[in-house]
């Protein structure tokens, strides 16, 4: 199925270019997600979470090319060490240069970015036309969600929209890597 074009991701599509703040399945657990560019947008999330800015949050996208403005800095080999890991479980803390927003990287240097392998996080991202937030579903202390009915009870009206879909198969949440250092910061 291409789920770029399944009328009710387009909808929540259109959502997110409204500042809607939605969920929906990745590999291992479900995710919130919004606008990258939209500050309130984000802020809710944090909100929601009861996470503070500064941590930042990474960034999911269908393709590496809808990274682009992310990756210009970046040298050849670096590039390499990017494509060989996506679309997949590995989420890359890049040097940003300015391009991400504050809100979006926290007190970092770097923006944490993602391929997702993901068929419903592929097409959102792909309908969406650029990449989203993507942090875990789930209040701070709490366990991930790891299905839409905990994700109805933890958020319920909070959220403009549930994307359709299940989790994939992974038991744990993305290996997180830092690409100047090659130092692995979360085990996948």
């Amino acid at each position: 199925m291409d789920w770029a074009h399944n009328p009710q991701i387009c909808r929540i599509a259109q959502k997110l270019h409204e500042g809607a703040v939605i969920a929906y399945p990745t590999e291992a657990v479900w995710g919130l997600g919004c606008d990258p560019a939209n500050r309130t947008a984000v802020e809710r999330i944090l909100e929601l979470k009861g996470r503070p800015m500064s941590k930042g949050l990474i960034l999911v996208a269908a393709s590496i090319e809808q990274f682009a403005p992310y990756l210009s800095l970046l040298t050849e080999a670096q590039r390499q060490a990017l494509e060989t890991s996506w679309p997949g479980p590995v989420t890359w803390l890049v040097p940003d240069g300015g391009r991400a927003p504050a809100w979006v990287r926290g007190h970092h240097p770097a923006v944490a970015l993602r391929v997702s392998a993901h068929p419903v996080v592929a097409g959102l991202c792909r309908a969406f036309g650029g990449p989203l937030v993507s942090t875990s579903a789930n209040r701070a202390g709490m366990r991930e969600a790891r299905d839409s009915t905990t994700v109805r009870r933890q958020f319920g009206s909070a959220l403009e929209a549930i994307a359709p879909g299940r989790i994939g198969k992974s038991e744990r949440p993305s290996e997180i890597r830092d690409l100047l250092t090659g130092v692995v910061l979360r085990k996948g």
